[in-house]
């Protein structure tokens, strides 16, 4: 069976409503498997920031957030403080080994986080939504703070980086990326074979500026 990597950090509304959508992408015959990587560290490496370190952007981002979980019936409470420290919560997903494990823990993760205001950063929330998982909390907190486990969230990030992820929710098949939530029909199309002309983006992508921004 062919698989779609989710690059997954539940800090981001957009990964929550994006598991919203994952049923649709399986549907057409493909296993969705969660990669957890710290956005932090992907807007590092890329020089950005995120949407909630921007005032005016904040602000249209959860608008966006609002009206999209609106129209497809979900209730948005969202964590009691925003960002927050998503590491433990990831670092506990690395841990588990069974993918269908990992993918229902991620999936409780963004609910509890977006959808009952939990605050995921918490060592007894992650507890709560493990056992309503039915995994061992306990456990699993203790692997997070292993060396092994710590370093695989590390490697999960660079790997990502280093294929061109920059940030999250981000999908990808075969050799492309699908960032966004909103890009699930554009991937839906690649999965039926609908392709973009590769040379012509090629050629397009080696134009040279014809103006650059003074700072």
């Amino acid at each position: 069976m062919e698989t779609v990597q989710f690059y997954f950090d539940p800090i981001s509304p957009f990964v929550w409503l994006a598991t919203k959508q994952v049923a649709r992408i399986e549907a057409a015959g493909v296993q969705v498997d969660i990669t957890p990587v710290l956005f932090a560290g992907l807007l590092k490496a890329h020089g950005t920031k995120g949407p909630a370190e921007i005032p005016a952007k904040r602000e249209q981002t959860f608008r966006d957030v609002m009206r999209l979980a609106d129209a497809q019936g979900l209730t948005f409470r969202g964590p009691p403080g925003h960002p927050f420290n998503p590491l433990l919560a990831l670092r506990m997903c690395v841990a588990i080994a069974s993918p269908n494990s990992r993918k229902r823990f991620a999936f409780a993760l963004a609910r509890a986080c977006w959808e009952d205001g939990l605050d995921i950063s918490r060592p007894a929330v992650l507890l709560q939504v493990a056992r309503e998982c039915d995994l061992n909390g306990e456990a699993l907190q203790a692997a997070a703070m292993t060396p092994e486990v710590k370093q695989a969230l590390i490697d999960n990030t660079e790997a990502a980086i280093a294929r061109g992820v920059f940030g999250v929710p981000t999908f990808a098949y075969q050799n492309e990326l699908f960032w966004g939530g909103d890009r699930i029909d554009a991937l839906l199309r690649r999965m039926a074979g609908h392709r973009i002309d590769e040379a012509r983006l090629k050629e397009f992508l080696a134009r040279p500026p014809l103006a650059e921004r003074k700072f």
